[in-house]
């Protein structure tokens, strides 16, 4: 890394005192990670090892303190042997929750969530389980349903900046031009500032004049229909009912948008 104060450049290891010092209320092991499609077996078990060398180091370096965690990261590529045996070293070590890594680059939907399938059965119940950089609203739920409790992905931001709103009926495209004199809301179930406030008429109109409102709505629109999704699956785990929940959402993503006025 280069050093901003004096541009020296050095190598940060997770035993460097600096490490340590970063004020990082949750940290992660670093992982080595192939490209899942390109990765061949032999590649995939380098990388898996390597991981899992660098996830011991961490987690000796790491000064357990209250209010500060660290996690453990499944790698195993497309493998469904070294994806078990990662998770069982990662289990051996011991860790405050577990990441499951190098998914959502390429592999598909089926390979994704059939990683996951013998993945998570590995992991200990009684600690939080993360996918990294995922995902869709499909993606969340079948995920969910297999054990997964986090994740983190620029989806929700990054569809609002190129015009892409995500609803309980699917996604929609504020630059097709059916929506030019469409007064309705985005969702008519949504709370949101942006469904309460603004039609689609409107919102079209901003993004074809590439006005930043036009980012800024749709991101906040985005950002609750997650937040709304995900409070919805938590709902239904507590009452036993989630199996109803995911079909329900799929018939909604099935029926597509509104028909147009």
């Amino acid at each position: 890394m280069d050093r901003v104060t004096d541009h020296t450049s050095r190598i940060l290891v997770v035993e460097d005192s600096d490490t340590q010092a970063l004020k990082l209320q949750l940290m992660l092991e670093n992982e080595g990670c192939e490209v899942v499609r390109a990765a061949t077996a032999e590649q995939a078990l380098h990388s898996m090892e390597l991981s899992m060398r660098w996830a011991a180091r961490s987690r000796q370096a790491f000064r357990q303190r209250p209010g500060y965690g660290i996690f453990g990261i499944v790698q195993g590529g497309v493998y469904p042997d070294l994806r078990r045996r990662s998770a069982e070293a990662l289990r051996d070590i011991g860790f405050d929750g577990y990441a499951v890594g190098g998914l959502a680059v390429g592999e598909g939907q089926n390979t994704m969530f059939a990683m996951l399938d013998e993945t998570v059965p590995a992991l200990p119940e009684d600690r939080p389980r993360y996918l990294m950089g995922v995902g869709k609203p499909d993606d969340l739920v079948g995920a969910v349903r297999r054990g997964i409790d986090l994740f983190d992905c620029v989806l929700p931001t990054r569809s609002g900046r190129t015009a892409q709103a995500f609803t309980r009926r699917g996604t929609v495209n504020l630059r097709n031009a059916r929506h030019a004199a469409d007064p309705r809301p985005l969702d008519a179930e949504c709370g949101c500032s942006t469904c309460t406030g603004y039609g689609r008429a409107y919102l079209h109109h901003v993004v074809r004049a590439g006005e930043i409102l036009a980012s800024m709505l749709l991101t906040a629109h985005n950002l609750r229909y997650y937040a709304d999704l995900m409070a919805g699956l938590r709902r239904a785990i507590e009452a036993g009912t989630l199996d109803d929940f995911a079909a329900g959402f799929a018939q909604g993503q099935a029926e597509g948008d509104i028909p147009p006025r």
